[in-house]
């Protein structure tokens, strides 16, 4: 048995509401001019590489930067499911921590001029529970920024 397979696991489930339709918001998890905009951990840190190729299979590839460390934090993985602007799932590797393979799965369910997004990131490794809801509650506020709502 593996290191990791030892190591419990957790999942993590953040819901939250835009005043953007389900079209813009999609739009703004599969492109890497938005995505650059809203995707770290921290209100001041940047996204200076995002990397997607759009398909079942195809590759995500995200680089945040610290910028008062100067350190980059980059991860990748595959989609696993494209549904336009329903949902989309990939799996989620860090560059620091490849023997532990996620899967992040993003619902969002329209409401006309607001969308909900549910993003599940499961296989977390638990003594990280805590920074990934941080982490993904900063994005969320990134990503509202970016959409103007």
């Amino acid at each position: 048995m593996s290191e990791s397979a030892e190591q419990p696991s957790a999942a993590i489930r953040i819901e939250r509401t835009f005043r953007a339709p389900a079209r813009a918001v999609f739009e703004a998890w599969t492109s890497v001019e938005v995505l650059r905009r809203w995707w770290h951990a921290e209100h001041d840190w940047e996204t200076p590489h995002a990397e997607l190729d759009l398909r079942v299979g195809g590759a995500i590839r995200i680089t945040m930067r610290d910028p008062h460390e100067g350190q980059d934090h980059g991860g990748s993985g595959n989609f696993m499911e494209l549904d336009p602007p329903r949902r989309l799932a990939f799996t989620w590797t860090w560059d620091d921590d490849p023997s532990t393979p996620q899967l992040i799965e993003v619902d969002f369910a329209d409401h006309g001029d607001r969308t909900t997004v549910v993003l599940t990131n499961s296989g977390i490794p638990a003594q990280a529970e805590h920074d990934h809801v941080v982490g993904w509650q900063n994005s969320f506020d990134n990503l509202e920024a970016a959409l103007g709502s």
